[in-house]
């Protein structure tokens, strides 16, 4: 009778145990399966953060809703716009800079070529007070190194200036570069003083790869880069 008594405890034990055991599993899967669908979301976001939307421009929401700084891609607009993105181009291979065309400010909206980023905008006064503005470009995210060849040229109501990495040897600005960027990650900042109501400046962003900076070598094949543009009121009168 002991005997049968014990194996029976040692039955009901090990019973419990293989119960225990699958509600462990179970939940170790459920662990895993979320783990799993957290990565994929990671990967998406990561993937379409490096593909897509190269050039985002924005206005600060607060200065809009108060000021009425907004955002176009015609000289007129119908109603107010925080922020604007250009269309990507994929697979771009090098160029060069006098390979553009001598029109390219004169689109409005996204207007891409096959190996180059172009895109017009209007920054507004739709607002009633007179203003002064900041705007800043800055590099989001780089990979592969590709910004040590990209060009950048600005086109601020009609006048070009070109930007580019300081040379990798620290002998200052390429030789087709107006200007160096002004940090690592920050392209170029711009101003404007006495901003009318109305008043409109009309911008024109070109960004491309060099094909003739040293820099542009294979190493660099594969490499993504995201832009992005702030405006900001510094003051109003």
């Amino acid at each position: 009778m002991a005997e049968d008594k014990k194996e029976t405890l040692e039955l009901r034990r090990t019973a419990k145990e293989v119960k225990r055991h699958v509600l462990l599993t179970r939940i170790l899967a459920l662990l895993i399966g979320i783990l799993v669908a957290i990565l994929a979301v990671a990967y998406a976001i990561s993937y379409f953060y490096d593909k897509f939307g190269s050039f985002t421009v924005k206005v600060n929401k607060y200065d809009m809703a108060r000021q009425g700084l907004s955002l176009s891609e015609t000289p007129e607009y119908e109603h107010t716009i925080s922020e604007l993105n250009a269309g990507i181009v994929y697979d771009m291979t090098n160029i060069s800079g006098n390979d553009l065309p001598e029109n390219i400010d004169k689109i409005n909206g996204s207007h891409n070529g096959q190996n180059y980023i172009a895109y017009t905008f209007y920054l507004i006064n739709s607002g009633e007070d007179t203003l002064s503005y900041e705007g800043e470009m800055y590099i989001e995210n780089v990979t592969k190194g590709v910004d040590e060849a990209i060009r950048v040229a600005v086109y601020k109501n009609g006048e070009k200036t070109v930007y580019g990495k300081t040379k990798s040897n620290g002998g200052g600005k390429e030789s087709d570069c107006d200007k160096e960027f002004l940090a690592s990650t920050i392209v170029m900042r711009t101003d404007k003083e006495g901003f009318k109501p109305k008043d409109r400046d009309k911008y024109t962003i070109v960004i491309w790869l060099e094909g003739n900076d040293p820099d542009c070598l294979d190493n660099i094949v594969g490499g993504t880069i995201k832009f992005g543009m702030d405006f900001r009121i510094v003051e109003t009168t």
